[in-house]
């Protein structure tokens, strides 16, 4: 028999469901934060699934959204834990990248601080209350409002391997076709990884759209995952041809200005090729952007728009 699952100050009993607004308090700012408790009648591991790091990255959360509201507990063997929007100040403002109470990426401040800024807090807050939790770890996300991307699997090196490999392996199965190892600091994936918990985040979808294509990509994702860890009932999936990248590599703008990208996903590169400029009002080019290492587009950034520091395209190797 399955264990009480909590979270928080919610307890939910085996073979049962809750869907609670956790309200918390972030450096003087309330917010209201949707999660889902699944508790299975039979025993088996803890999943915990995220979407919304970055509130316009819709394909991922209408995702979580649609596992948190139909996975059924009399089936279930473990526990999952999904929380469908984690920035939500983010989503509601339609805010690129980062959260609109402090400026700050969410996904470069994990595992947080509780006397942080208002992102540092909330990433505390769940990575004590809910990703401390997991046996398994899946962070959904797709090109924010202003990226144009071609799906992918990331899963992180830490130096544990027996839980590298599982993450690999997760990264192989969630029927995207790349796996790649990459990462950068603070993002929560790579936080749960060095604590040992196999994670992965995966993308799917971008430029302020959810296609049915798109999210399904993710809700047939998930549930590869549940039946390669027996969660679910049913065979257990086949493997799929998947291409694993060993490296990554992007560029970001050196200068506030006009971006003119001259690729596209999935489009090969090599290195030093020329992918597109960035210019003043009056065309006079500031920028010339690069490709870092010989390649393919896995994101390059749509928007017109272009502030110092933004990112611009990633590579895969």
């Amino acid at each position: 028999m399955s264990r009480e699952l909590k979270v928080a100050g919610l307890t939910v009993a085996p073979g049962h469901r809750a869907a609670h607004a956790q309200r918390l308090n972030l450096a003087g700012h309330e917010i209201e934060l949707p999660v889902f408790l699944i508790n299975g009648k039979h025993d088996g591991p803890t999943l915990v699934v995220t979407a919304g790091v970055h509130g316009a990255e819709y394909a991922g959360i209408a995702a979580a959204l649609h596992l948190g509201q139909t996975l059924q507990p009399a089936t279930l063997h473990g526990q999952a834990i999904v929380v469908p929007i984690v920035n939500v100040p983010a989503f509601w403002a339609r805010s690129i990248y980062v959260c609109p109470l402090d400026g700050k990426n969410l996904n470069r401040v994990f595992p947080g601080r509780p006397d942080g800024t208002a992102s540092e807090q909330l990433a505390y807050w769940l990575f004590e209350n809910v990703m401390r939790q997991a046996s398994y770890f899946v962070d959904l996300h797709g090109g924010d409002l202003i990226e144009d991307l071609q799906p992918y699997a990331n899963y992180y090196v830490s130096g544990n391997q027996v839980a590298d490999d599982k993450s690999r392996e997760m990264a192989m199965r969630y029927g995207i076709p790349i796996a790649k190892p990459a990462g950068s600091k603070g993002s929560a994936y790579i936080c749960a990884a060095n604590i040992g918990i196999p994670s992965i985040l995966v993308e799917s979808g971008g430029q302020g759209l959810w296609p049915p294509e798109a999210v399904a990509r993710h809700t047939n994702g998930l549930a590869r995952i549940m039946g390669y860890l027996h969660m679910i009932e049913g065979a257990e999936p086949a493997e799929m041809p998947v291409r694993l990248f060993s490296a990554s590599a992007g560029a970001h703008s050196e200068q506030d200005g006009f971006y003119y990208p001259k690729i596209k996903p999935g489009d090969k590169v090599r290195k030093r090729q020329d992918l597109g400029t960035i210019t003043d009002f009056e065309g006079r080019i500031l920028q010339s952007v690069t490709a870092p290492i010989d390649g393919e587009v896995m994101y390059v950034v749509s928007s017109l728009a272009i502030n110092k520091g933004d990112p611009l395209v990633s590579i895969g190797a």
